[in-house]
């Protein structure tokens, strides 16, 4: 009876015999629940910890992937450079067949007229020989 009007009042005994104000098993569950949330914070700090590597890794690939990006930038940069340098020189070596076709009709007309000139003076010389 004198733990029941110690209840009525909001006093325990607990196992060890002690005076408590909260009920025993309410004392049990919220020694349970003080766990289970130093567990959980526990638990949460690992996750924040395998996040943040996570993070770390991210923020590592995201650099390599910048760097690899500039690079195949300035490769395909480097290959239209290459591109337009093989366009110019095909177009100054198209000039210099051009100007040696040109060359080359103009000696084929001076050789043919020197062929003539050759003729007409071996007529001549055989005329001349042939008159003496």
């Amino acid at each position: 009876m004198a733990k029941d009007g110690l209840a009525e009042a909001g006093c325990y005994f607990d196992e060890l015999s002690k005076l408590r104000a909260l009920e025993p098993d309410v004392s049990q569950k919220t020694a349970e629940l003080k766990e289970d949330c130093k567990e959980f914070l526990d638990k949460i700090v690992q996750f924040l910890k395998i996040i943040g590597g996570l993070m770390d890794l991210v923020d590592e690939l995201a650099n390599e992937t910048e760097k690899e990006k500039l690079k195949a930038l300035g490769t395909r940069n480097l290959l239209k450079f290459v591109a337009k340098q093989r366009e110019a020189q095909q177009q100054q070596l198209s000039a210099l067949i051009a100007e040696k076709i040109m060359q080359l009709k103009r000696y084929r007309i001076e050789y043919e007229t020197l062929c003539k000139v050759e003729a007409e003076q071996n007529e001549f010389i055989n005329q001349y020989i042939l008159q003496k």
